[in-house]
């Protein structure tokens, strides 16, 4: 595991893509009786999107679980790539890459469980969350400090913003 702050390859991204589940949440959801599903968002890791976007970052979410909820809160960040029920996120990673004509080196991938590995292997810089499972967590160039759902987004997007010599406003 390496939660040493990252340097140079941030400052060359163009791309971050992130998994939903155990990312942006704690990885839990809530399932009513009538089949209404709701997350928990951190609002700072809100914050932190926003400011990526500002400065002209590309943000994706490439997730395996269809829900309205995050098409609702990534509609409220003004995230524009929303790729949810994927069965193979390293093809939606590189259809989008292809549209936006950024290479897999200039992009990094945020992941928590086994079938984030494939496209966490394939992105210029990798991205665990302190909760995720051991295998992502030996894997990464990179681990927070903060779990899914707690901050950990937050913690990529300022260390991102550092590394390309932007101020948070």
């Amino acid at each position: 595991m390496n939660n040493e702050p990252p340097a140079n390859p941030l400052g060359k991204l163009r791309l971050i893509a992130f998994d939903v589940d155990g990312v942006f949440t704690d990885g839990r959801f809530y399932l009513s009786d009538d089949g209404v599903e709701s997350k928990s968002f951190c609002t700072q890791d809100g914050f932190g999107i926003r400011q990526l976007l500002k400065v002209g970052m590309e943000i994706a979410v490439i997730s395996g679980r269809k829900s309205a909820a995050v098409e609702r809160r990534m509609s409220e960040l003004g995230v524009r790539h929303v790729m949810l029920a994927c069965n193979d996120k390293t093809a939606a990673f590189d259809t989008l890459a292809r549209e936006l004509g950024i290479t897999a080196a200039e992009a990094a991938f945020v992941g928590d469980d086994i079938p984030d590995l494939p496209l966490l292997s394939k992105v210029g810089y990798s991205f665990a969350v302190a909760n995720a499972v051991s295998a992502v967590r030996e894997y990464c160039d990179y681990t927070t400090a903060a779990s899914g759902g707690n901050g950990a987004v937050r913690e990529i997007c300022d260390l991102v913003l550092a590394a390309q010599g932007e101020e948070q406003s």
